[in-house]
């Protein structure tokens, strides 16, 4: 924490107008058992909460714990209303049923950054409805007014007679008096928060360190086979023959199947799984992909931007302005695919019993993948049963659309009588897996007689994430997918009523839906913004060096009528010293954007050698998340998603030749070390605003600031990425 800064003052008149608007204009129902169980089940139920007669109380937890806090938040908040201890309470993962979907997403899925803004509300109210209950039941049972009775730490007192109650001693008066949930419940004036908005250690961290936490890497079951996956060399390719007959001559080795993916080797441990894959012999069909090559994608894309795209906003008269003007500016920016690289590879256990599935699986999209199980084996959805265990990260990889590590576990099961565990390499992973897709931002500018940017003109060109799945109708406007031009649009866009908090009078933005190839394209963390950033914020950098004007000033300048993000850039400007001058070969950098509403904004400083060589020494970052639930967890995700920004623009890279990805392991697709990573300075503003994600946010603008930081430093612009392609090597 950070000069006193995440120390929140709300009022309960804004706090209780900003959460009724629930900040997606989308109602956040809570969603109760008809009636409260008791009585033979020893427990009273609603739909988050559980409470045992033996005072054990369990968390339904509707939201996926990967390292995101999901779980210390959400505890959190029940805890809150509910007057216990938040450590105290038990997990569970909540079942696939529509009660627990996501209100925004209307699926169950943890993406996006909303897990705390969505839950804040529902959450709450399970603990206050429960609360009221057990304060019920104690008045009838002890026949005194409601009034006169309080909660502690888990029990109900009554202050007057000295008499307390555990809240699981009181379930039996609830279920003698039949006492349901009310209808309607008063939440806890935000001057009454015991709990939230005060710093709270990670829920699940003791388990983590003590190796007790189990993923689903970790889950052994009776009987349990593994299976091994020799893939095709080239995306899409498939099998044509293979002779599995050496790899069936090893100790443990069960089987050997194709199957859609490739072909599976069950054995009686991974180890052995893995030994008789590589003794297979396949003839593969390489496919339609067999050609491909990252740098055709980079040729055509850059064609197609040179050509008029599908016009998402025109305000004013960009092209006319541009036309007229003395000087313009042009810039290409590239970005390459890039792989998730979670350090818990891909994994999933399946069970197939009769017309039921029962699948273990570290999952971000329950729903989605119940639905892909249920259609690809032909039984009912609610016959597809999901339990989910923590994950070693995700960045969007555990999202995906096609279900693919989940559906090839179910296949590699069919047939068998015990669960099959499937479980990637992490060769695999970065070979065979799904991408962050590759883009090209071709910009045009002009700056004013006084410097200030006049037209801006963006062509952005990639492969769309959503267009052709079963969110094309809600992700693509007018035939564009608005996760490609994130943070490029002064007006709103789609389901987004966010985009840039930048006002140019003349803006003009088009784009190109590249067409479609065997290469899957999956959201990577902070989705759009990871290419957008870049070329808006680049750009930006290039329009204020050309019309004298300092970096940070402009953006101050440009933000006048977005009261939020321009106190986040003055705070910053602040906080980081912006006006210090730095010795030679130092430089600094400033990027900012807004993600899920939070505006965040990150001021680097860099160190470059002759040779290119450089490190990132300091990172300031400012970031306005409303009301923040838990100011600790906020400082980690900050420090988390800037870490992961920073390895990806500094060595990122994805490479095809021949339809084959050049990669394989960490040694030629590296991640951060714990060398590499700066001083980070983080700074929580208070808000009164509703709470809003930052799983993502701070990995927005740490690429392209690093990248406006070694042009202040050097004097060389980054057009292509990564950093290390272009001879800046992060050390």
């Amino acid at each position: 924490m950070s000069d006193g800064l995440n120390s929140v003052q709300v009022s309960r008149r804004r706090f209780v107008q900003a959460t009724g608007a629930l900040i997606f204009s989308a109602q956040c129902p809570v969603t109760f058992s008809g009636k409260a169980h008791a009585a033979g089940s020893g427990s009273i139920m609603n739909s988050f909460v559980r409470i045992d007669a033996n005072n054990v109380i369990t968390m339904m937890a509707n939201n996926s714990e990967f390292g995101n806090g999901a779980y210390t938040v959400m505890s959190m908040m029940l805890a809150e209303e509910l007057d216990v201890d938040y450590r105290s309470i038990a997990l569970e993962a909540a079942p696939t049923t529509p009660e627990y979907y996501s209100p925004l997403f209307r699926e169950y899925l943890t993406a996006g950054s909303v897990t705390t803004g969505s839950t804040f509300i529902p959450m709450r109210t399970a603990g206050a409805k429960a609360r009221a209950m057990l304060l019920d039941a104690a008045s009838r049972a002890w026949q005194v007014p409601l009034a006169e009775l309080t909660t502690r730490d888990g029990a109900v007192l009554h202050e007057a007679s000295g008499r307390q109650s555990p809240y699981g001693d009181l379930l039996e008066a609830i279920s003698r008096f039949a006492i349901q949930p009310p209808e309607t419940v008063a939440l806890r004036d935000p001057s009454e928060f015991k709990i939230l908005g005060k710093p709270a250690k990670r829920y699940e961290g003791p388990g983590k360190v003590d190796g007790s936490a189990e993923f689903g890497i970790d889950i052994k079951l009776p009987g349990m086979l593994y299976g091994a996956i020799a893939r095709p060399p080239v995306h899409g390719g498939s099998v044509v023959d293979f002779d599995a007959s050496e790899a069936l001559a090893m100790p443990g080795v069960v089987k050997a199947k194709a199957i859609r993916a490739g072909v599976v080797v069950l054995a009686d441990s991974y180890w052995r799984a893995q030994k008789a894959r590589d003794k297979l012999k396949i003839t593969w069909d390489r496919g339609a992909n067999a050609g491909v090559s990252s740098e055709q994608f980079y040729s055509d894309y850059r064609a197609l931007a040179d050509t008029p795209g599908m016009l998402a906003e025109d305000i004013g008269d960009a092209l006319g302005t541009l036309s007229a003007a003395d000087d313009v500016v042009e810039a290409t920016y590239e970005m390459p695919l890039l792989a998730h690289a979670t350090l818990e590879p891909m994994n999933c256990i399946a069970q197939i019993e009769g017309d039921r599935c029962t699948i273990w699986s570290g999952t971000q999209y329950q729903s989605n993948d119940q639905e892909v199980i249920s259609r690809f084996l032909g039984i009912p959805q609610q016959n597809v049963t999901i339990h989910r265990p923590l994950m070693g990260g995700s960045f969007g990889r555990r999202s995906s659309k096609t279900a693919d590590y989940t559906v090839e576990a179910v296949e590699a099961a069919m047939g068998e009588s015990v669960p099959v565990q499937i479980i990637w390499s992490r060769e695999e992973d970065i070979r065979s897996g799904h991408y962050r897709p590759l883009f090209v931002h071709k910009l045009r500018g002009s700056v004013d007689e006084s410097g200030m940017p006049q037209a801006w003109h963006q062509v952005a060109v990639g492969q769309s994430l959503m267009q052709g799945t079963k969110h094309d109708p809600t992700y693509m406007v007018r035939g564009m997918d608005i996760y490609s031009l994130d943070g490029c649009l002064q007006e709103p866009f789609g389901v987004f009523p966010y985009g840039t908090s930048y006002q140019i009078p003349h803006h003009r933005v088009e784009s190109h839906n590249a067409p479609r190839s065997g290469i899957v394209p999956q959201e990577w963390r902070s989705v759009g913004h990871t290419h957008t950033g870049i070329a808006y914020e680049c750009f930006l950098d290039e329009l204020a060096h050309k019309g004298g004007i300092d970096p940070l000033e402009l953006r101050l300048r440009l933000t006048k009528d977005h009261p939020r993000m321009n106190r986040v850039l003055s705070v910053l400007k602040e906080k980081c010293g912006w006006d210090t001058p730095l010795g030679p070969g130092r430089g600094r950098g400033v990027a900012a954007r807004i993600y899920n509403i939070s505006p965040v904004a990150q001021a680097v400083e860099v160190t470059v050698a002759d040779n290119g060589d450089f490190t990132v020494d300091r990172v300031v970052c400012v970031v306005d998340c409303g009301f923040a639930v838990n100011p600790l967890g906020v400082e980690g995700q900050v420090e988390g998603g800037l870490a992961y920004g920073l390895g990806g623009v500094a060595f990122g890279n994805i490479d095809i030749v021949n339809g084959e990805v050049q990669q394989s392991n960490f040694h030629d697709y590296p991640v951060l070390r714990l060398r590499q990573m700066p001083k980070v300075e983080v700074h929580i503003l208070p808000s009164d605003e509703p709470p809003t994600g930052v799983g993502e946010q701070a990995t927005t603008p740490i690429a392209p600031a690093v990248a406006n930081a070694l042009f202040n430093a050097t004097g060389r612009r980054v057009r292509r990425f990564p950093l290390s392609s272009q001879g800046f090597n992060l050390v």
